[in-house]
């Protein structure tokens, strides 16, 4: 630790003396959010095939056997499911030791965990191992990230969140013709090996060397900003309302509502969207190179989303979210050549660039910065609980037979409703002085 703080130190006054040492922090929760991609639906899902086909069971041989697109979403969201209730006890973690400590613990932890799954051949390891993967990468890496950039930025958050948020739809538009690629040159089992030996090599170091928790505890404040206030910056009090005060408002409720169905709904599109795809005539490499369409155009509007929350009301934008929510899910139903698959990928790319940076802009903006591990923690449980639950309705059509079209304008009346909920957004009451 010692030497590793040698080299820690210089750097930092290095970057500092130059420019506000926030960009730096921005770039390295960018770049390990890239990192998330093994614990995200979109590289997950393209495994779901060749898993579904080896593994062994246990139990409901018959049933599983016979709806193995079910089966493996049971897993799958039963996982994610139960990982859920972890990251209450992650935002503790990152309120008490900071996100620098728990951002290097998670990449290390996530990196084993991809590196483990290549070995995994009876269906019960694969749902444990799906509930690891979703933990840290889908949710502790994101919340650690998110973390980190709004104690850093404040009149900005918005912009800063937008542009961390990059690192997701470069996932997007990385990991699967990489995993793709992989697959068919090594098998599935040996593309897992590669996912977690790069992911502890690329995303760690710039961790360990570069990340510092908040600028209070360097002398500087969020921005970068300075004003005459006499008070010593690092003894400044840090606003922000408990959990408790959170968990008593309606603010939190809404929020929830909205970020819950958002992730039921993106996961769904993301663990089928090959297959909804193919399903409208598509050849399968040209349905997934339409991920990297969804990626691209989600990193463009990213900044422009973040943009946009740092000058315009923030309920008017939460409602626009979810419509275009609304607009993905039916767009996709249409899809019958290459013109209406790129349609499609944009919105959902808009979609994707407009969900991720409101995971990371709603919480700071109305609960502050004090607890906000603890609160984020909560209301992410809630999302990802969603996401684990928001893939199934489409399995089991797919299962059945049902009208798989239907069934996605049927789900489209979720976010429909809550758009106009997201109009009675308010800043919950508080007392500055506390």
């Amino acid at each position: 630790m010692t030497m590793l703080n040698s080299l820690r130190t210089p750097l930092f006054h290095a970057f500092n003396r130059r420019f506000f040492f926030g960009w730096i922090i921005l770039a390295v929760t960018c770049f390990a959010m890239i990192g998330t991609g093994p614990g995200q639906s979109h590289l997950i899902g393209l495994y779901f095939e060749d898993i579904s086909r080896e593994m062994t069971f246990l139990f409901a041989v018959d049933w599983m056997g016979a709806n193995r697109q079910t089966a493996i979403t049971f897993a799958y969201g039963g996982a994610t499911f139960l990982s859920a209730f972890l990251l209450p006890y992650m935002g503790k973690l990152l309120d008490r030791y900071g996100p620098t400590v728990v951002l290097s613990l998670v990449i290390g932890g996530l990196a084993v965990t991809a590196t483990l799954f290549s070995l995994a051949h009876e269906w019960t390891v694969v749902a444990i191992a799906f509930g690891f993967l979703r933990f840290l990468g889908q949710g502790s890496l994101m919340l650690a990230c998110v973390n980190m950039v709004s104690q850093w930025f404040d009149k900005r958050r918005g912009l800063a969140l937008g542009i961390m948020s990059l690192g997701f739809p470069l996932s997007m538009a990385l990991h699967p013709p990489t995993c793709q690629w992989l697959i068919d040159s090594v098998g599935w089992r040996a593309s897992w090996v590669w996912l977690g030996i790069s992911t502890l090599v690329l995303f760690l170091p710039p961790v360990l060397l570069l990340a510092h928790n908040k600028p209070e505890l360097h002398g500087l404040k969020p921005d970068g900003l300075r004003d005459s206030d006499s008070t010593p910056i690092e003894k400044q009090e840090i606003w922000g309302l408990t959990r408790g005060e959170a968990l008593r408002t309606s603010t939190f409720y809404i929020i929830t509502a909205g970020l819950t169905a958002l992730s039921m709904l993106v996961t769904t599109l993301h663990v089928f969207f090959k297959g909804i795809l193919t399903s409208h005539g598509l050849e399968p490499q040209t349905a997934t190179l339409m991920f990297t369409v969804t990626g691209i155009t989600a990193a463009i509007s990213m900044p422009i989303v973040g943009q946009m929350l740092d000058k315009l009301r923030t309920d008017l934008m939460f409602c626009g979210g979810l419509l275009v929510m609304v607009a993905s899910l039916v767009s996709v139903t249409f899809v019958n050549d290459l013109p209406s698959a790129i349609v499609f990928a944009i919105i959902f790319g808009i979609n994707n660039g407009v969900t991720m940076t409101f995971f990371g802009f709603l919480w700071p903006r109305y609960f502050g910065r004090k607890h906000l591990g603890s609160i984020q923690g909560v209301g992410q449980m809630v999302g990802i609980v969603g996401a684990s639950i928001g893939a199934i309705p489409y399995a089991i059509a797919f299962d059945r037979g049902w009208d798989l079209d239907l069934t996605l304008r049927i789900l489209a009346v979720m976010p429909l409703i809550l758009a106009g909920v997201a109009l009675f957004l308010r800043d919950p009451k508080h007392n500055t002085d506390q």
